[in-house]
Formats: C-alpha cells, structure tokens, sequence
C-alpha cells in the first residue's frame, strides 16, 4: 500500500497502549510503506492537562521510535508530533522543533477556551450550555491561524467540532472557506483522519465538503488513523482513499525532515 499512516500514538501521551515497534509490525501486516508517530507533544508546563507526554519524555518517545527502526529496517518510519495550537505559544513551538530533527508536525486544535478541550467526553457538559457556532467559530479561527503559521507540515483532523454531533443551526459553511483558504496559502497538507469513523460523528475528518473545498484550493493530503493501539493503524484507509479520490486527489503528501513530496496512491 502507498499510503503512509502519519498520526500515531504512544503510550506516553497517557492514553494509548502498545509500543512503537508494536505499531510497526500491524503497519507491515497492513502492507504499508511508510508511517510517522505524532504523539501529543509536551507542553511547556506538565501540568497542563493529563494527555500527553511530558517534557522530559521526550528522549524515551525518541528512543522508542528508534527502537521501532532497528525491529523493522525494511519499513520506513518517520518521527514527528501532534502539537496543539494555542494563541500566544508560537515560539515554543520553534524551540520543540529546534529540539529534535523532527520529520514533521501535525497542528491541530484541541482547546478554544482555557479548559475547553472539544473533544473531551468529560467535558460534553460544555457544549451544551455554550452556543454551538461560537465554538465552532473559535475552533476553525484558531485553526486557520494554526495553517498560515509556518509551524506545521499538516493539520490535524481539521473538523474535529463534529466529533459529538453538535452542529450549528446557522449556516457555517463560510468557516470552511476562510480555513482552506489559509491552508492554502501557508502552504499545508491537511490530513484524512479516518478516526472519526470511531468516534460519535462516524464520519472521516474532514467531511466531504470540506476536503472538496481542499481539492478546488490546492491543498494537498496526508493520511492518518490516529491510532492509539496497534490494531487501529491502517484502520480504514480503504474508505479514506475512496474519499480522497471522490474529491478528486489521487496524489498525497510524505514528508522528510520537513520537506514534502508528492507521491501517487
């Protein structure tokens, strides 16, 4: 298969189960040629929340991607991080990009309000006492600034506001086209993250609409399953690549220290 499964977990992010070299060998059962790991990155204070990895474990997450290399020289395995977005923390993301020669990060939005993880299950209470195209609205600003940034290879499941089924009741396609429109011009990759198909929306991310909108802009893709176990990498991709080719791709993106290359699928 020609795909690369570029979002994967470890357990150091506190919520995952299996190893790296683990990953690695349901990724060449699968028929892959490529993955990256992208565990959740560390944040300047390990109080922050409860999932992810903490910053001194960053030479262990190292370390066992590296271990995965040496368990499965024929798979190429690439390092990088899913690295929250968040206002104001723009040049620590510089210096977690200065830490390693990481092969890329994945940007993605996660909080709209100190506390306010969307995707929370804990924390479903919030959107039902909040107003649904407000979040929305916060969530897609925050990630089209994440896309024209320059800190980011890809975006990350870039309509995770529908995770739990909360949809505006006004019109909110606009939120769409001001974010492709800052992917295309920062230049990004956004990704088809078939965990959605796991999760309450049981909809691949983005929605159809979306990664058309993608296509007509000149966005280009990754692939993803944001697997936090072994069983889940590769999980889905046939139903990705169906979408991505409705949508009109047939190419998609690998990367290498930073530099992308498009390759068919």
């Amino acid at each position: 298969m020609k795909l690369a499964d570029y979002h994967m977990h470890t357990p150091l992010c506190r919520h995952a189960s299996g190893e790296p070299t683990e990953y690695a060998a349901q990724a060449l059962a699968q028929g892959l040629e490529e993955i990256g790991f992208s565990d959740h990155n560390p944040m300047a204070h390990d109080d922050f929340d409860d999932w992810r990895m903490l910053l001194s474990d960053l030479p262990a997450y190292i370390e066992k991607v590296e271990q995965a290399r040496r368990d499965h020289p024929d798979l190429r395995i690439k390092i990088g991080l899913e690295v929250d977005y968040i206002p104001g923390c723009e040049d620590y993301i510089r210096e977690l990009w200065a830490m390693h020669d990481w092969d890329y990060f994945i940007g993605s939005v996660h909080y709209i309000a100190d506390g306010f993880a969307i995707d929370n299950p804990n924390l479903v209470l919030e959107w039902q006492r909040r107003d649904t195209l407000e979040i929305w609205t916060t969530y897609f600003e925050r990630l089209a600034r994440a896309a024209e940034s320059g800190l980011f290879q890809i975006i990350g499941h870039a309509d995770l506001c529908k995770r739990f089924r909360f949809y505006p009741r006004q019109d909110y396609r606009h939120l769409y086209e001001r974010f492709m429109e800052a992917a295309s011009r920062g230049g990004v990759a956004v990704e088809l993250n078939t965990a959605g198909l796991r999760k309450d929306c049981r909809e691949i991310y983005p929605h159809p609409d979306l990664l058309r909108l993608a296509h007509q802009k000149g966005v280009p893709i990754t692939f993803g399953s944001d697997s936090h176990r072994p069983g889940e990498v590769g999980m889905n991709f046939a139903d990705a690549v169906q979408l991505a080719r409705a949508c009109g791709y047939d190419h998609c993106c690998r990367f290498t220290k930073g530099r992308r290359e498009l390759v068919p699928f």
